[in-house]
């Protein structure tokens, strides 16, 4: 029982700065580069992909919270050898965010950091159906970005981040180029518009 008290003391010192935060709404368009995986057909993740999301933050003046959630269609494609029919990737995290106080970053970008874990879930479809894969991951992110406001209510937030996964999933025989370990990480480099609350 002892344990209990430090977290709900830092629960509400967390809590006490995010009664009054800034609400935002971000939907973003963003753009994947410098992927890796161990699964043998996710060769077309080192390229580039497109990825659509939407993330809701409480920002206090230093400390905030925030959700995020993207989705990356074709993301597998196209494979080298045209084995892949179908394939994509889907990441939702819960973040933390530190940032520069309001009165630093008034009249220009505000800064932050941000740093997370969540699922993400990848699937591929192959022409064969041999190596069909469809697995959600423990993830990570980390990364950060600025935002910078062009009316009292609107503006635009430009971010980027580092997913992957926190363990190998098990995989089956001949799936992937680490025996039964399957991996994705990938770089995320994103812009959208920002509205507050």
């Amino acid at each position: 029982m002892p344990r209990v008290w430090p977290l709900a003391a830092a629960l509400l010192l967390l809590s006490v700065p995010l009664v009054a935060a800034e609400k935002q709404v971000r939907p973003f368009a963003a753009v994947t580069f410098k992927g890796s995986t161990t699964f043998v057909l996710g060769d077309a993740a080192s390229n580039r992909h497109g990825i659509l999301g939407l993330n809701v933050a409480l920002v206090g003046n230093i400390v905030g919270i925030e959700g995020d959630l993207g989705w990356g269609p074709r993301f597998f494609e196209p494979h080298p050898k045209g084995l892949v029919l179908k394939s994509g990737v889907t990441t939702a995290t819960g973040n933390v965010i530190v940032t520069l106080p309001r009165k630093l970053t008034e009249y220009t970008l505000r800064p932050y950091f941000v740093v997370g874990a969540g699922a993400m879930h990848m699937a591929i479809e192959d022409i064969l159906s041999i190596f069909d894969t469809s697995k959600t991951l423990a993830a990570y992110d980390i990364g950060g970005g600025a935002v910078g406001y062009l009316t009292n209510r609107v503006g635009l937030a430009w971010d980027v981040r580092r997913f992957g996964t926190l363990k190998a999933a098990a995989a089956s025989p001949g799936s992937t180029t680490e025996p039964g370990k399957g991996r994705l990480a990938f770089w995320r480099a994103s812009m959208g518009v920002v509205v507050r609350y």
